[in-house]
């Protein structure tokens, strides 16, 4: 078999199938089991398959048709031009959390130095991305799982930035100290009456501790926020991952503990994202 027959096969499987993305799933895949560029897929389609590698490709078919996504077949996933490895214990990083980053970054001077907290840190998507970017910061990154700390501390190293990357298992914030520059953080924000009702890329295949805000999906907030506002300096920031439906309680919970500079950020989709405020 041909590269762009196998190419092909599993592209169309994908399409009658009914996937959102089927030209581009198939493109990462068959290109990630032949160890092919993506880029140079087609340039290469006349080309033989070496035996062995289109059974991995069908492997790789079989296990995205049964709701897998390509993150986790691949165990890694791009974030910010940048791949990460993920484990059972990490959320799969999606693009609209790009939206978090831009955001800090775009308030963050490139020539100043400080610390940032990322709480909740899972894959260290935002943190290793964040310390990557800001050269002069260090990341206390706080997960309540030491299988997600490992996943992140890997990430670190790989992305050169493990000598500024602490990671700290613990609830929250509960062992650490005042005066962080930033607090950040992509929370469980789904209600639990709703988890099971997810599409199946999501609850069969993220981490629940990842995805379950409680009764309301505000539970973390709560926590975060009243924090954040002991632990941050006067005139630190802070910026969380937001529900779509969730601003207007982002808003009061900030305002309560007595942050100013209040803003929302909309994702590229238009829908609210982003909760920005600061520190008086």
């Amino acid at each position: 078999m041909r590269i762009g027959q196998l190419y092909r096969q599993v592209r169309d499987r994908f399409r009658q199938s009914g996937l959102a993305t089927p030209d581009l799933d198939a493109r990462v895949l068959v290109s990630a089991a032949l160890n092919v560029p993506v880029s140079a897929l087609v340039l290469r389609e006349d080309e033989d398959i070496p035996e062995g590698n289109a059974d991995r490709a069908l492997a790789y078919e079989t296990l995205r048709l049964n709701g897998m996504p390509v993150g986790r077949i691949l165990g890694e996933r791009d974030f910010y031009g940048r791949k990460f490895a993920l484990n059972a214990a990490t959320l799969e990083p999606r693009p609209d959390t790009e939206t978090l980053v831009d955001a800090v970054l775009a308030r963050v001077d490139p020539q100043e130095a400080g610390v940032m907290c990322d709480i909740g840190t899972g894959s260290g998507a935002i943190a290793v991305t964040l310390l990557a970017e800001r050269p002069g910061y260090r990341m206390i990154a706080v997960d309540l799982s030491e299988e997600a700390l490992q996943c992140a501390l890997g990430n670190a190293a790989l992305h050169d930035v493990e000598d500024r990357f602490n990671p700290v298992c613990a609830d929250y914030t509960s062992c650490l100290g005042a005066g962080l520059d930033w607090v950040v953080s992509n929370p469980p924000y789904i209600r639990s009456s709703v988890l099971a009702g997810l599409d199946r890329e999501v609850n069969q295949h993220d981490p629940l501790l990842a995805l379950d805000g409680g009764d309301s999906g505000l539970e973390a907030y709560l926590r975060i926020v009243a924090d954040a506002a002991v632990l941050l300096r006067p005139g630190g920031g802070i910026a969380l991952e937001i529900g779509y439906d969730q601003a207007d309680y982002l808003k009061k919970q900030l305002r309560h503990h007595g942050f100013v500079a209040i803003e929302i950020i909309k994702d590229l989709s238009g829908n609210d994202r982003v909760a920005l405020a600061r520190k008086p």
